[in-house]
């Protein structure tokens, strides 16, 4: 069976394959991650996600394509970076692609690393998006992360890349 459109809108499409109900980004839209490290401080960002309800804490992120098209990948993330965290790149590096919830998503993101930071404005995101920047030591990030769960927040699955470590020791 091939894949129908059920639904699409500006950003998101909903497609059934056969049994399978699924949605995916619209239009050739992608995903940038960004992972970005400070003089031994990872950047996260604390925004209000409506699927959620609530409060998130997450890398920085933003969609590629979204404005420009044919935006690339690293110059999306770092009009992001700068727009979400108020930090410019000396560089940014692809780290590879990856798919967030394969089994109900179809869309994947573009991990990047940040490198040679430098503050430039006090970030937030654009009008409306409310962001707010968490600059946290590396080695106090799970401490963190669990501090903000108990203030009932929510946790991007992509958190796991800096908790990883220590979740897998004994």
């Amino acid at each position: 069976m091939t894949a129908e459109t059920v639904w699409s809108g500006k950003y998101i499409k909903v497609i059934k394959d056969g049994t399978w109900e699924y949605v995916g980004r619209a239009h050739g839209i992608q995903a940038a991650v960004i992972l970005a490290i400070d003089d031994g401080h990872v950047l996260l960002v604390e925004q209000f996600r409506v699927p959620l309800g609530r409060a998130c804490l997450e890398l920085p992120a933003g969609l590629v394509g979204d404005e420009d098209a044919g935006e690339s990948v690293v110059d999306s993330a770092g009009r992001e970076l700068e727009e979400e965290t108020g930090y410019q790149a000396d560089s940014i590096e692809s780290l590879g692609f990856f798919h967030s919830s394969p089994g109900m998503v179809s869309e994947g993101f573009t991990l990047v690393r940040a490198r040679g930071l430098r503050k430039v404005s006090d970030g937030g995101g654009i009008e409306g998006e409310g962001i707010t920047v968490h600059r946290v030591p590396v080695p106090e990030i799970a401490a963190f992360v669990a501090a903000k769960r108990a203030e009932g927040l929510a946790m991007d699955v992509k958190l796991l890349l800096l908790l990883g470590a220590g979740m897998l020791s004994d």
